[in-house]
């Protein structure tokens, strides 16, 4: 199911991961019984193949992590954050197309 480069982040890894990365850092927000979380979940997995080291990738259960979700005001899902030098950078809610990442993905990097 997930690529090599999918990161599984959790409530325990969370500040290592993301907030301590040296590169840009995509979190998938999501839920097992989440349809629309279904739906992205193949773009997430390719955006990790397609960036490897330059970017990590990675999906949040917020059923098994509930800290994380709630110290960031997740109420809807999915929601993909970025985030960039351990701050979040930008936030999309809701089922989009792999371009609305990609772009939200090379802001951060610039």
């Amino acid at each position: 199911m997930a690529g090599d480069n999918l990161i599984t982040f959790t409530d325990q890894n969370f500040d290592e991961e993301v907030l301590q990365s040296s590169v840009p850092v995509l979190v998938d927000f999501w839920a097992t019984w989440c349809g629309p979380c279904r739906q992205i979940a193949p773009t997430i997995e390719s955006l990790a193949d397609a960036y490897g080291e330059d970017v990590k990738v990675g999906k949040l259960d917020i059923d098994n992590n509930q800290q994380v979700p709630m110290q960031y005001r997740i109420t809807s899902i999915p929601t993909v954050m970025i985030f960039k030098d351990g701050q979040a950078v930008d936030t999309i809610v809701g089922a989009r197309s792999r371009p609305d990442y990609e772009s939200a993905i090379e802001r951060a990097k610039t």
